[in-house]
Parts: structure tokens; sequence; C-alpha cells
């Protein structure tokens, strides 16, 4: 489970970083509607860095 989780970090990070280097190509600022995406990601990305820790101390545990 661990790669799936880092494999959809990486996704979810990548599409994130290709709305930002797309807002900043335009002068002014950016539509609203962007600037949502940009921090829905943001939740979602903490929200799967979060479930990947819970993983990752459970695993831990469980070695002992």
């Amino acid at each position: 489970m661990p790669d799936k989780l880092d494999a959809l970090l990486e996704r979810l990070k990548a599409h994130q970083r290709a709305l930002i280097l797309a807002m900043a190509e335009h002068d002014g600022l950016p539509a609203q509607s962007a600037i949502r995406q940009v921090a829905e990601l943001e939740n979602v990305i903490a929200a799967v860095e979060a479930v990947a820790d819970e993983e990752a101390q459970q695993a831990h545990r469980s070695v002992r």
C-alpha cells in the first residue's frame, strides 16, 4: 500500500505544480477556480500524507 500512496501523492503534486506553473504564465491574478483547485489539491495532498504516515506507524508497530 505505501507504494500506491506514494504514487498517488506524486501524481497529485505533479498536477498541482502544473496548475501553479500555468497560472504563473499569465499576467494578473489567476481565476478563482484555478486557485480553488490548487487549494483543494493541497488538502488532498495533506490527507494522503496523513494516511501514509498512519500506515507507516502501523507497519512499524507490527514489526515490534
